[in-house]
């Protein structure tokens, strides 16, 4: 069985398309990233799909219930977890959690199971108002709330964005564990390193999808010729790399610049003649290896 299904989402803001007409479908029991920058559509997309927002046109189901018709139903077997922190931030831990677990004819005891794993990681500051926690902690409460009542689909909308990179890493193990108790998981966020955790992504950018596929696939899909190059002076050699006629693309990532070369140009010209061509242009200590596409990459090229 599909857990959602939507066809054609449209959604406007004035005279801003937030969506296009997106249409993907995910299966029971799988984590689905929604990969793209902010602007991109991922919360309309998400508050549409947890009822929250209307669409202009289209439809959508979630677990056999349509967004509109099947609202309440869909209400009561969704957890959402938004990108911004919504939780009472004036009640404790255990407060907050009780109050969820109250709103959905449940208790904590009842489905501990769950959220067992995330909560301990919390449990000694229960007593602490939620709106004094880190930005780590917050994370698991919030997930912790979105969970008490036992979904079968867990919406997380940029769950890890403002997280050190040793949460983010536990948060990414706490989805697998959920996976693993059979609960469809749709996660949106703008970090292309997440992609890779997921079993499909949907890269999305201006409310449109460029590709959706497996990581693996989409990165096996990549064609262009790839190098990455550093030398003393990076940001003289991001602007210099793009005036060249045999570079098809540059973008900087992280210390090295990626580059993509000319289709009918590139049999002509060889890492060492590009290192050349860039010495002659001043530069030195010049570094240039050819290195496989990552999932940025690739979403860099069908953006494009």
């Amino acid at each position: 069985m599909k857990s959602v299904i939507v066809k054609d989402l449209k959604r406007t803001y004035g005279k801003v398309e937030a969506l296009k007409g997106v249409s993907f479908e995910v299966e029971e029991g799988e984590i689905f990233g929604i990969i793209g920058p902010d602007g991109a559509g991922k919360t309309t997309l998400f508050r549409i799909l947890t009822t929250l927002l209307l669409a202009d046109s289209g439809s959508a189901t979630v677990d056999g219930d349509d967004v509109v018709k099947g609202f309440r139903s869909i209400r009561k077997k969704v957890g959402y977890m938004p990108g911004r922190f919504s939780l009472y931030q004036d009640l404790t831990v255990e407060e907050n959690l009780k109050v969820f677990a109250s709103i959905f004819h449940t208790s904590i005891e009842e489905n501990y199971h769950l959220i067992k794993d995330i909560y301990q990681q919390i449990e000694p500051f229960k007593k602490r108002k939620a709106g004094a926690l880190s930005g780590g902690m917050k994370q698991k409460l919030a997930l912790s709330c979105a969970l008490i009542h036992k979904p079968v689909v867990l919406f997380l909308d940029e769950p890890t964005t403002g997280v050190d990179p040793v949460s983010r890493k536990e948060f990414w193990e706490m989805l697998g564990k959920l996976k693993e108790q059979g609960i469809t998981i749709l996660v949106s966020t703008p970090y292309m390193d997440e992609a890779s955790l997921c079993d499909r992504i949907g890269l999305i950018q201006h409310g449109e999808f460029l590709k959706i596929d497996t990581p693996k696939n989409i990165v096996k899909q990549y064609k262009n010729t790839l190098w990455a190059v550093q030398s003393n002076r990076m940001s003289q050699l991001l602007k210099d790399l793009r005036t060249l006629p045999s570079v098809q693309t540059c973008f900087a990532f992280g210390d090295t610049h990626h580059v993509t070369m000319e289709t009918k140009k590139e049999a002509n010209l060889s890492t060492e003649s590009l290192k050349s061509q860039l010495e002659q242009m001043g530069h030195s200590e010049v570094h240039v290896s050819p290195i496989t596409a990552g999932i940025e990459d690739c979403f860099m090229e069908l953006a494009e």
